[in-house]
């Protein structure tokens, strides 16, 4: 079973357990609730609204709230000297489609949970890690950090070396091919 909501002024086909970007609501991480726009609930039976179904739902799960990349917004009048450049970043809700129910009550719901992003456990894998990094910078901690250090040295001088060699054997096959031509030069200059 499928529908096309509508939201943020645009629409979209969703089905459940599909992840969804829609201009920024107003709705914290974590809140479960129903798109009030469902104007097709299409599948086994297909449902149009006139505009909007009354007694369809689509439950969402909002799962992220940020921004999205940037874009470059730049204007140029050639040979007027005029040239702006500006950037901007998108707000964004990511929701995630919990169920999907048609004005006949048949329901589809999604085979897995919705995973909430919560960036208070992002920065604490942040401090962990700078934590593990600082612990790492220890004295005690620089004998095992030197040991791997030898070992990538190592690799890279036997990388080198044998590169070098490569080089060497190239270089001396190209003299011995230079030499015989000159010398078949000479040769063909002599007898004329």
């Amino acid at each position: 079973m499928y529908a096309i909501v509508r939201t943020g002024g645009k629409q979209y086909r969703v089905k459940a357990g599909d992840k969804l970007r829609v201009e920024k609501l107003n709705k914290n991480l974590g809140d479960e609730f129903e798109i009030p726009e469902v104007l097709w609930v299409g599948g086994a039976d297909s449902f149009s609204g006139n505009p909007v179904l009354p007694d369809a739902k689509v439950v969402a799960v909002v799962t992220h709230q940020t921004r999205a990349a940037k874009v470059l917004v730049f204007k140029k009048k050639r040979r007027q000297g005029y040239r702006r450049m500006q950037g901007h970043r998108q707000w964004y809700t990511e929701l995630f489609i919990k169920s999907i129910t048609n004005p006949k009550g048949e329901v589809s719901k999604a085979d897995k949970e919705a995973k909430v992003f919560d960036p208070a456990k992002k920065q604490q894998l942040l401090d962990d890690k700078a934590a593990a990094r600082k612990a790492a910078k220890q004295p005690g901690a620089k004998k095992e950090a030197t040991k791997k250090v030898a070992k990538k040295v190592a690799k890279k001088a036997t990388a080198k070396k044998k590169t070098a060699k490569k080089k060497a054997a190239k270089k001396k096959t190209k003299k011995k091919v230079t030499k015989k031509k000159t010398a078949a030069k000479k040769t063909a200059k002599k007898k004329s």
